[in-house]
C-alpha cells in the first residue's frame, strides 16, 4: 500500500485547490478508506471529457483503497445550481432529471468502480425535510455569508435579481455532506463555496469537517474555451472510437499535459515522466499526443478499438482515403422544379449536419466533399447524377455514402 506522502502526490496531480491540504494528508496517515463525495446536477443526459474530469479524480481515489459516494442530485437540480450565473436558472421537473439521471450514471459508470461507490440521490432526505427541519438547517447560515459568493454579489450589486430559492442551493449541497459523513469533497474550481458551506456546516454539528478539492475546468479540443456542447468543441465519451481519436489529436501539444492529468487512466509518475520529457524535447509531441488518444479511446471502449481507430485515422489523414467502415445513407435524390437536389438539407438529414443552416456554412467554407472534391460556395443545390452513389465528406472525420 502507498504511504499517505505517495498518495497525495497523486490525488494533487491536476487538482487545482485542496482545502486544507494538511487535513487530507491527516485523514491519510489514519490508514483507512476515506468516504470521497461528488455530487452532480443531472441537468443534461450526456456527458463530455470535462464533466468526466472529478469522475477520474474519483476513480484515483478508489484506485488507492477509499470509498465513493456518487450523489445524484435529483433534489438540489431542482433548485439549480447558482455558480457562475447572472440569472436565475430555469427550473426542471423531477421526471425530467430522472430521465437524465439515467443516462449519467451509465455514462459515470464507464469510469467509477463500481463495487467501490455507493449511489445515492439527495431527494432522498432533502424531499424528506419538514419546515422545522428546514428552519434548523438554515439557521447555520447568514444571508450576509451567502452574498459572500461572486455570483451572488455581483447580481446583488448589479440589482439583477436572485430568487430566494437559490439561496438554498448551496446549504442543500452542505446538508448533503452532513448526511454522508464525507471524508473529502469534490468539484469545480467554481464550487468551491459551496464545497466550503459543507465544511462550514458539519463543523457547526459537531463532526468532524470534510477537505474541498477543487478541479479546474478542461479545455475543449481549440484549446481556449472550456469543453462544451455549445461551443462545439466538446469529446463525448459516448462518442465513436474513430470520432473520439480525431477530436484528441486536434488538441494543441499545449493543453496534452493537462488532457493527461484530467482525463486520461495513465499513472502519475508516468504522466511527471512525459511532462519533463516534452519540456525537455525529448518526447516527440504526436507521439505523445496518439498514445494520449488510443488511452483515452480504451478507456471507454477497448484497447482493440483504440488501434483501430489509430489505424482509420493514418487511413484518412496520412492517405486520404476513405474509411472501411462508412456509414450508408439511403438519400432522395427526386429532384425539384429546376432539376436541382437541395444537398444542406441532404446533409442534415444524413446527419452530417444539425440543421441544414449549418450545412449551408459548412458548404460555404469548404468543409463539404463529395467524391474528394470540395463544394464551391454557395453550391446548396446541385445535379442529383453528382449525389447518386457518392461518398460525402464534412469536415476531416465525418463519412457518408449515398446509396
Amino acid at each position: 500500500m502507498l504511504s499517505p506522502e505517495e498518495q497525495l502526490h497523486i490525488i494533487k496531480s491536476g487538482a487545482a485547490q485542496i482545502v486544507p491540504e494538511s487535513a487530507l494528508l491527516e485523514k491519510l496517515k489514519r490508514g483507512k478508506p476515506l468516504n470521497i463525495k461528488l455530487g452532480v446536477d443531472p441537468t443534461a443526459p450526456d456527458i463530455h471529457l470535462g464533466h468526466a474530469v472529478p469522475l477520474r479524480k474519483l476513480r484515483q481515489f478508489q484506485d488507492l483503497g477509499h470509498q465513493v459516494t456518487l450523489i445524484i442530485g435529483d433534489g438540489t437540480a431542482m433548485i439549480g445550481d447558482p455558480s457562475g450565473r447572472n440569472s436565475t436558472r430555469p427550473q426542471l421537473t423531477h421526471a425530467q432529471i430522472m430521465e437524465n439521471a439515467q443516462t449519467y450514471v451509465e455514462q459515470a459508470f464507464k469510469v467509477l468502480d463500481p463495487e467501490k461507490t455507493t449511489l445515492r440521490y439527495n431527494s432522498e432526505w432533502i424531499f424528506a425535510l419538514n419546515m422545522e427541519g428546514l428552519l434548523k438547517l438554515t439557521s447555520n447560515f447568514t444571508v450576509a455569508r451567502i452574498l459572500e459568493r461572486d455570483d451572488f454579489h455581483n447580481r446583488y450589486t448589479s440589482n439583477l435579481p436572485i430568487s430566494l430559492h437559490e439561496f438554498l442551493y448551496p446549504v442543500m449541497q452542505a446538508y448533503d455532506s452532513v448526511v454522508i459523513e464525507s471524508d473529502v469533497e469534490l468539484g469545480g474550481t467554481d464550487q468551491l463555496f459551496n464545497l466550503l458551506a459543507g465544511r462550514e456546516l458539519m463543523e457547526k454539528m459537531g463532526m468532524e469537517p470534510q477537505v474541498c478539492l477543487t478541479l479546474p475546468l478542461l479545455e475543449g479540443t481549440d484549446g481556449v474555451k472550456k469543453m462544451s456542447k455549445s461551443y462545439g468543441n466538446y469529446v463525448g465519451v459516448n462518442d465513436e472510437p474513430a470520432d473520439m481519436f480525431g477530436k484528441i489529436m486536434s488538441i494543441p501539444d499545449e493543453i496534452m499535459v493537462k488532457y493527461y492529468r484530467l482525463a486520461s487512466t495513465v499513472a502519475v509518475d508516468e504522466i511527471d515522466a512525459i511532462e519533463k520529457g516534452l519540456a525537455a524535447d525529448e518526447l516527440h509531441p504526436n507521439k505523445v499526443k496518439r498514445a494520449l488518444a488510443r488511452n483515452i479511446v480504451a478507456a471507454y471502449h477497448s484497447a482493440e478499438a483504440a488501434e483501430a481507430a489509430e489505424a482509420q485515422f493514418d487511413l484518412v489523414f496520412k492517405q486520404h482515403a476513405v474509411p472501411d467502415d462508412i456509414a450508408e445513407y439511403a438519400a432522395d435524390l427526386t429532384p425539384n422544379d429546376e432539376g436541382l437536389v437541395y444537398v444542406a438539407k441532404l446533409l442534415a438529414d444524413a446527419g452530417l449536419a444539425q440543421s441544414a443552416g449549418e450545412a449551408r456554412r459548412l458548404i460555404d467554407g469548404g468543409g463539404v466533399k463529395v467524391n474528394g472534391e470540395a463544394l464551391a460556395p454557395k453550391s446548396y443545390n446541385v445535379d442529383p447524377a453528382l449525389l447518386a452513389g457518392a461518398v460525402i465528406q464534412v469536415g476531416k472525420r465525418k463519412f457518408v455514402k449515398l446509396v
